[in-house]
C-alpha cells in the first residue's frame, strides 16, 4: 500500500474521532485545565477522562504535566496545524472544483436564456 501522508497525522485523526476527546481539545483551546476538571466537564469518571486524555497524549495534542497532586492539560504545539494544513488543501481543492461549477452552470443558463430569444432578438 502506498503512503501519501504522514503517519502523525493517521495518529491525529484517529485521536480525533471521538467527540469527547473532541471536547476536550475544544475545552483546552479556552484554558488549561486538570483531568479532574475534564472528568466532571464531561460527566466522566477520573479514569475514563485519563484514558481520553492519554490518546490526546499520544497523538501530541495535548500535553500534561503533574504538578503536585493534579495532572494539568494543555494543548500540544503544532500538532493541530499539520492537520488544518492537510485539510485546508483540501478545501482549497474543492473551492476551486466548486467555482468551476459555478462557471459553468452561469454559462448553461446564458445558454438557455439565449434559446428561448426569438429568432430576431438574438
Amino acid at each position: 500500500m502506498v503512503q501519501y501522508e504522514s503517519p502523525c497525522l493517521d495518529v491525529t485523526f484517529s485521536a480525533l474521532s471521538d467527540a469527547t476527546r473532541r471536547g476536550v481539545v475544544l475545552q483546552l483551546g479556552e484554558a488549561d485545565a486538570s483531568i479532574s476538571d475534564l472528568a466532571s466537564r464531561f460527566g466522566m469518571t477520573l479514569p475514563g477522562m485519563s484514558k481520553h486524555v492519554a490518546v490526546l497524549e499520544e497523538a501530541g495534542l495535548v500535553v500534561t504535566q503533574k504538578v503536585g497532586r493534579v495532572r494539568k492539560c494543555r494543548l500540544g504545539p503544532g500538532k493541530m496545524e499539520e492537520a488544518a494544513a492537510w485539510l485546508e488543501r483540501y478545501r482549497q481543492m474543492w473551492d476551486a472544483r466548486f467555482s468551476s461549477l459555478d462557471v459553468l452552470l452561469e454559462d448553461l443558463k446564458r445558454r438557455e436564456k439565449a434559446d428561448e430569444q426569438p429568432d430576431g432578438q438574438r
